[in-house]
């Protein structure tokens, strides 16, 4: 029987800090704009034509948390499996970037497939694994200063 009571964080060294992002995947990009804008409240933190970046809160060590909404069409692999059963595009959490060079050595020491990306133009880097489902889950941090 496993002992749940015990973090196996030291062990992994990293620990989840908070939300990064929730990303959805859109069939219909102007009515959920136009619903998260103006029946949720939600402000527009950035519009980058086929993705827009809704501002949750100051999130952790610089990286604001949002939800994003991705054009299905505009973005079909914009990273994250394009599934008929969910419109879930990724998961992210924050963590902090000195410690995402450990995330990749325990998903290597734990046989989990993963790949980086960077976003210079909001300064962020993303490690990206799958889920059992497949969902995707990014461990995202703030590296730069964005473009």
């Amino acid at each position: 029987m496993t002992d749940n009571t015990q973090s196996p964080a030291p062990a992994r060294g990293f620990a989840v800090l908070g939300l990064g992002e929730i990303a959805i995947r859109c069939n219909d990009l102007a009515s959920m704009t136009a619903f998260y804008r103006d029946i949720i409240g939600l402000d527009i933190f950035s519009d980058r034509g086929g993705i827009v970046f809704f501002r949750l809160d100051n999130g952790v060590a610089g990286h604001t948390a949002v939800l994003a909404l991705f054009d299905r069409e505009r973005n079909p692999d914009r990273p994250g499996p394009l599934t008929p059963s969910s419109t879930l595009h990724h998961l992210a959490l924050t963590v902090a970037a000195d410690r995402q060079g450990a995330a990749c050595s325990w998903f290597d020491r734990n046989g989990i497939t993963w790949h980086a990306e960077d976003f210079g133009w909001v300064g962020w880097r993303g490690i990206f694994v799958r889920d059992p489902e497949g969902n995707t889950v990014e461990l995202v941090a703030r590296v730069t200063a964005p473009d």
